[in-house]
């Protein structure tokens, strides 16, 4: 557990007394780690670190796990003497100031997309047990519910669901059915947007004969916004004063932002976190359930991921649909590859894959990273890292793919800033 543990953090964290604290003896007494994501200058991180710190405090003297927690800061800040004051606060260690290669790697490991976030991991395999600790601290605060391990889907979601009809329906309908979990609020432009969308694709989903069914978790800001909201929709929701329940589905999916549709298979695994972009990608539903493929075309849709983590993307000449095929074809081994090998270890694929073709959105984002004009160019971007990686060489075969590849993830790559 201690050598796992010291290759994720490092051989010393530091605590608020500037001591160093050895990596190898605290793992082995430990079976879950916190991870804070956070910055001295962020205000929520601020308030957040105050209710962690009434938290870790009852936590540590009550429970009967006490010795088996704990929390690491993996800070954002770019200024020592800030990031020394806010560590003053902190009754736990943190990865040191200098460590940003680190912290980097932890960010995009997790994929940490917006701070604070707390991401309780398995000390032994570093494997995410909750992505979603804010709520944990929040809805468990005296700790109870130690490890705060996921449940299964239909154990969360158990209770009566809402129709916009005012009827209920109990959440055993969903038996059988592949599901879309769908976080969304009124007040958010975008999930308005996806919603208009979302409606036809559940309808054109529906009549191809396929058992779909979406549940709305609502993050309204009241009930009778809810409502308002709710009235457009055509599939469950689950009901706005059952906060408990509503919390519990955000800390099981590990939710950071919404718009946010989670695509369920029979059995209640998740088949993709990427329902917003596959509905976009995909209005006419025909890749439906939407299972990830090893390989994206770049879109104004899937742009986003670009800052999920690091990307391969491989920039072709091409302007007319179709003649992106052979770039595809040509990575797709290596990617799929590397979707099998991180499957099978239950963990996310490292590195997502990504063709682009002479368009506006490849144009914005070799202007964007600086990349220069040569077609064909393979890339991996780091946007989280503010890094890029370039392989200059006159024919792009699967050979230079796979050892870029091998090399990008064996570190021994040198990153040019973006």
């Amino acid at each position: 557990m201690s050598e796992f543990l010291v290759s994720l953090l490092g051989e010393r964290l530091v605590n608020s007394e500037k001591a160093e604290v050895d990596v190898q003896s605290l793992g082995a007494r430990l079976s879950l780690v916190g991870l804070f994501f956070g910055c001295s200058l962020n205000a929520p991180c601020k308030q957040f670190n105050g209710s962690l710190c009434e938290f870790y405090s009852r936590f540590k003297k009550a429970s009967e796990h006490k010795d088996k927690l704990e929390v690491v800061f993996v800070s954002s800040d770019q200024d020592q003497k800030h990031w020394q004051d806010f560590l003053q606060e902190m009754p736990w260690p943190a990865l040191p100031f200098k460590d940003r290669h680190k912290k980097m790697k932890l960010w995009n490991k997790y994929k940490v997309t917006s701070i604070p976030s707390l991401v309780f991991v398995d000390a032994a395999t570093g494997k995410v047990v909750c992505r979603n600790g804010l709520l944990v601290v929040r809805d468990d605060p005296k700790g109870l519910e130690f490890p705060w391990g996921p449940k299964p889907f239909a154990e969360v979601v158990a209770g009566p669901l809402l129709r916009n009809n005012r009827q209920t329906a109990d959440s055993s309908c969903l038996e059988g059915h592949y599901v879309g979990v769908y976080f969304s609020a009124h007040w958010c432009p975008p999930c308005r947007s996806l919603t208009r969308v979302l409606v036809e694709s559940y309808r054109v989903v529906k009549e191809s004969g396929h058992k779909f069914e979406i549940v709305f978790v609502s993050a309204d800001r009241s009930e009778e916004s809810f409502k308002q909201y709710f009235s457009e929709m055509p599939w469950l929701a689950v009901p706005y004063s059952d906060e408990a329940r509503r919390s519990r589905l955000n800390r099981l999916y590990g939710i950071q932002g919404i718009p946010t549709l989670i695509l369920l298979d029979a059995e209640g695994r998740v088949i993709t976190r990427q329902g917003r972009v596959e509905v976009l990608n995909d209005p006419e539903c025909r890749l439906f359930p939407w299972h990830p493929r090893p390989v994206l075309e770049l879109s104004e849709a899937n742009a986003v991921q670009l800052h999920e983590g690091p990307c391969l993307v491989l920039f072709v000449d091409a302007e007319e649909e179709g003649e992106l095929e052979p770039a595809k074809e040509l990575i797709q081994p290596i990617a799929e590859k590397l979707m099998v090998k991180y499957k099978a270890k239950e963990e996310e694929t490292p590195l997502l894959f990504f063709v682009a073709g002479e368009d506006d959105m490849s144009d914005s984002l070799r202007d964007y990273t600086n990349l220069p004009e040569a077609a064909p160019l393979l890339t991996i971007l780091d946007m989280s890292a503010r890094a890029k990686y370039v392989r200059d060489v006159e024919e792009i075969t699967p050979a230079v793919v796979e050892q870029f590849v091998n090399e990008f993830l064996a570190e021994k790559l040198k990153p040019e800033p973006i």
